[in-house]
């Protein structure tokens, strides 16, 4: 008789606390894994980036658009250097990044000079993909008149990723992506005459 009323209330338990448990897990946080590396990618393509709203599409060059990501950032400093480090997407950023605008190969060597310096301790520091960048894109203007987080330096108001673009009338990769934060722009553009700045990151992995 114990061994029955015993089975029965650890039945019971059992079909009350599996649901909160299931509750738990379904709500339990997960990280959104943008694409790391660099590629060619289209127009068609950035603009099925997944995560993104477009606003406005901008003819034959972008689109006006912010990411639907909610960020978790923290603030930190390391080694007296300033990062800004996503928990959602395990990225780490350059709080600010490069002081002055140039050109999308002066920006590559720039950030092996940054890895040379060991910006906060690290060396693989790199341009973002086109996806990581747009992530930083708020729904509206947060910091001063940028759609961007208060964490991050207004100074860096357009800048520049590692992604490529093929210019359909030389078929040559003479088009580089961006992205502005004062417009809220995806935009390509010029590799040659055009001029950004660059906000360097690496995926976050502690010590």
């Amino acid at each position: 008789m114990k061994h029955s009323l015993l089975l029965h209330i650890l039945i019971i338990s059992f079909v009350l606390l599996s649901p909160i448990s299931i509750h738990s897990a379904e709500n339990k946080e997960q990280k959104i894994n943008l694409r790391p590396y660099c590629k060619i990618v289209t127009l068609s393509e950035a603009e099925e980036i997944t995560d993104i709203i477009i606003r406005e599409k901008k003819f034959n060059q972008g689109f006006f658009g912010h990411s639907t990501i909610k960020h978790n950032y923290e603030e930190d400093i390391i080694e007296d250097d300033k990062v800004i480090i996503d928990h959602a997407t395990g990225l780490m950023w350059h709080q600010s990044g490069s002081s002055v605008n140039m050109s999308w190969k002066r920006a590559k060597k720039w950030v092996i000079e940054l890895n040379e310096k060991g910006y906060a301790g690290f060396a693989n520091w790199r341009l973002p993909t086109l996806e990581e960048a747009v992530s930083l894109l708020e729904p509206g203007a947060k910091n001063g008149n940028q759609f961007i987080d208060p964490a991050f330096d207004t100074t860096q108001s357009s800048v520049w990723t590692c992604d490529s673009n093929i210019s359909s009338s030389s078929l040559s990769l003479d088009r580089a992506w961006s992205v502005n934060f004062i417009y809220s722009l995806v935009s390509r553009n010029d590799i040659m005459t055009e001029r950004k700045k660059i906000r360097p990151v690496r995926v976050y992995s502690s010590k």
